[in-house]
């Protein structure tokens, strides 16, 4: 996309959309404290909407309401507390244990609570101290909360008036993501690809639509107005994302084998034109996003049909004048990517008209999936609580982490007697996260953007002397400051930086070179703390986890593979058990993947195997595409003739996914033999073809193509192919963790 396209992303996003409503659920009620002067009296108000809110994280309404009432509950409680007894330091210490252990401990209930402990503590650290409260705790918690109650208010009114508005940006950018997927499978078709580079951006990619995709399926399979009260709107919602998710699906079953491709075509220019068209769909189906985000409707960049009619001519001249008999399977490799881009563009046109919500759409409508199976289950039990109270849990260690890092926080203010100590304890609980990448990446953002906050608001204070510019810089910092929390904390800690800074200025304007200076002590020194605990303290390190990831992506696509073959040996196909074991396969593939990208950025003594895990990772993305590629024949054909071949087949691979099973679990099992078993060979389509190549050699290709066989051959060498691919990349797999355990022992 271009600049363009990625600030309409970012206007339409309801990133920008949280921004601007924190923003203003903050500001309007300080303008009438402000009016009235009492602003200085009531500054808990805004800061309890502005915390409060922090909590709404996208999903059904019914999460996100009960979440801002049990954080409205559990923030009063703690600054209660906090408040009424931080008069006694050794209290202080004790609090520090049981709210640093229970707030980060939560977290073993899924993010939405983890938010709800974050900002818990946030409080906490906030009362630590009388520079909020003074002696008046109970009225300035009330305070507080009642800023909470009134985002709670916000939040209902806007949900009333724009029941569709989170859906439809969510949704938006699930369209931007898979556009940008596309296009970076475009990049292989031109020439000289960069194989490693192009896997690498596909599976970060990836993790970014699983992310997505999980929020999305959370929300419309959870919202009872969608499921069971449909508007024409939320029919075609809906519609568009169940049509995502199998565009999601023919993209990835996609891949091919590159190198033969360009071995075979590299001369011609057939590669080159397929990938300028993918490179167009690419734009067609991010502008399909952008026109979702916004609520209208798309208009096409280009005239695909004109499109596909160019590559579909290229490649029959070129079959006309160059397929012989010796070449014909590289042809049927060419024509299965003619047949994907076909469907493609297909699947775009009837996005494009979706976007209208026209309701000839969405006729014929008809759920066919069990909702409940795909949306992310969270169970609230005590007892999951308490089987995290171990050092072998990695939520534990994390809050022992968190814990440890406050007290020595706490202790350092102390020690210092620094006006503002509670910032130290605020940048550890922010930075403090439980995968070691992400707080080495957030603490390097967060001193960055401190030091260019802190410059950024001197000069601003040096340069303008005018109040209401001053204002109007707060504001646009604030907005960002909460826009970009998510997705660049380094603009989000610059943003927050800077507006904390002006709103200090306008509260006492005489102090304000001391503020400066303590923002940057204080930031760094909390960094230094956090960057020590997640180095030293109960590092949970990537490489001990990656095993369990590995299991969980070889079971599952075993399971999605076992159900897909079942159709080529006779069986029926349960298209919603097929739905459900694809989603269980794409999300395992996108943990691991991910759980590796963050192995990368580990200290390089931590970085055990990586070229082992790596091979893994890209072999365990290839056999979930190349099963996605065989789901998509078995949803489509049915060669009952061909069901005692390919029933060999699949009982030869079963044994290989077990095999590669019961290495990672470190079982004794025969996968040494197995990786040196050729898998039975199709002797009916091995007929077939030498049949067809015959027919190609005496007749010609025109008399050739009249055959009857031709469709059939095609196809059946097609799923032949992938049978004997899903082979060969099961046994690398195999090798590969027969070479990660050997190094082990």
């Amino acid at each position: 996309m271009n600049y363009l396209d990625e600030f309409k992303k970012f206007i339409f996003s309801h990133y920008l959309s949280t921004g601007v409503r924190l923003t203003l659920g903050a500001i309007v009620p300080s303008l009438i404290f402000q009016h009235y002067g009492i602003l200085s009296e009531m500054i808990a108000f805004p800061l309890g909407t502005l915390l409060i809110g922090g909590t709404d994280n996208p999903g059904p309404y019914h999460r996100r309401r009960n979440a801002l009432l049990v954080a409205i509950f559990s923030c009063f409680f703690v600054a209660c507390i906090t408040g009424f007894l931080r008069e006694f330091p050794f209290i202080i210490f004790l609090e520090i244990i049981v709210f640093g252990m229970f707030f980060s401990l939560v977290g073993v209930y899924g993010n939405r609570v983890n938010s709800i402990g974050l900002i818990s503590l946030l409080v906490f650290v906030f009362n630590i101290d009388d520079h909020l409260s003074g002696d008046m705790v109970l009225r300035t918690a009330a305070i507080f909360c009642a800023g909470g109650v009134w985002y709670f208010a916000l939040f209902m009114i806007l949900q009333k008036l724009l029941p569709y508005k989170l859906i439809q940006q969510l949704l938006g950018e699930n369209f931007i993501e898979l556009g940008k997927l596309l296009s970076i499978k475009a990049d292989y078709y031109f020439a000289n690809p960069d194989y490693d580079e192009l896997f690498n951006r596909m599976i970060h990619q990836q993790v970014l639509l699983r992310e997505n995709h999980e929020n999305l399926r959370e929300i419309l399979f959870k919202t009872r107005e969608i499921v069971t009260e449909s508007t024409n709107k939320s029919r075609i919602l809906m519609l568009m994302f169940l049509d995502s998710i199998d565009l999601f699906e023919r993209i990835l079953n996609s891949q091919q084998n590159y190198v033969n491709l360009h071995r075979a075509f590299d001369h011609t220019k057939v590669l080159r034109l397929f990938g300028t068209y993918i490179t167009w769909l690419a734009a067609e189906i991010q502008t399909i996003g952008l026109a979702v985000q916004s609520g209208s409707a798309s208009t096409p960049r280009h005239d695909l049909d004109e499109a596909f009619n160019k590559c579909q001519k290229a490649f029959e001249r070129m079959r006309e004048h160059q397929m012989n008999h010796e070449n014909m399977e590289d042809f049927i490799m060419l024509r299965q990517i003619l047949n994907s881009l076909q469907d493609v563009t297909e699947r775009v046109k009837k996005l494009h008209r979706a976007t209208t919500y026209d309701a000839a759409v969405g006729e014929g409508y008809k759920l066919n999936v069990e909702g409940d199976n795909f949306t992310p289950k969270q169970e609230y039990h005590p007892r999951i609580l308490l089987d995290n109270l171990s050092l072998k849990s990695s939520h534990f260690r994390h809050a022992v982490r968190v814990t440890l890092g406050l007290l020595l926080g706490y202790i350092t203010s102390l020690f210092f007697e620094l006006g503002h100590g509670y910032w130290i304890l605020l940048t550890i609980v922010v930075i403090l996260k439980p995968a070691f990448s992400i707080t080495k990446k957030r603490n390097i953002q967060r001193i960055g953007g401190t030091l260019l906050g802190v410059v950024t608001g001197f000069l601003s204070l040096y340069l303008i002397k005018d109040n209401t510019a001053h204002f109007v810089i707060m504001i646009i910092a604030m907005v960002l400051a909460y826009s970009f929390l998510k997705i660049n904390y380094f603009i989000a800690s610059t943003s927050i930086t800077l507006y904390v800074i002006l709103s200090f200025n306008f509260l006492n304007p005489n102090h304000i070179r001391t503020v400066l200076e303590e923002r940057v002590i204080d930031t760094v020194i909390g960094s230094v703390i956090a960057y020590l605990i997640s180095s030293y303290v109960l590092p949970v390190w990537e490489h001990s986890q990656i095993n369990q990831y590995i299991k969980e992506a070889l079971n599952a696509n075993r399971k999605y593979f076992d159900l897909v073959a079942a159709k080529f040996t006779g069986k029926q196909l349960d298209i919603n058990d097929l739905k459900l074991s694809r989603k269980d396969a794409i999300i395992a593939m996108a943990n691991l993947s991910d759980n590796f990208q963050k192995m990368l950025s580990e200290p390089k003594r931590q970085q055990l195997k990586m070229e082992e895990y790596h091979q893994f990772v890209a072999t365990s993305h290839m056999l979930t595409s190349y099963i996605a590629s065989l789901s998509t024949y078995a949803q489509m054909l049915n060669y009952s003739e061909f069901a005692t071949e390919f029933e060999l087949m699949t009982r030869q691979i079963d044994r290989q996914l077990q095999a590669a099973a019961d290495v990672i679990e470190g079982k004794t099992s025969n996968s040494f033999e197995i990786t040196r078993e050729s898998l039975p060979q199709n002797q009916k389509l091995v007929e077939l073809l030498a049949k067809r190549k015959k027919e190609i050699k005496e007749l010609g290709i025109e008399k050739a193509d009249q055959s009857p066989a031709r469709k059939m051959l095609s196809d059946l060498k097609t799923i032949n192919g992938l049978f004997e691919l899903i082979s060969t990349i099961t046994i690398d797999e195999i090798k590969i963790l027969q070479k990660i355990k050997a190094a082990n022992a």
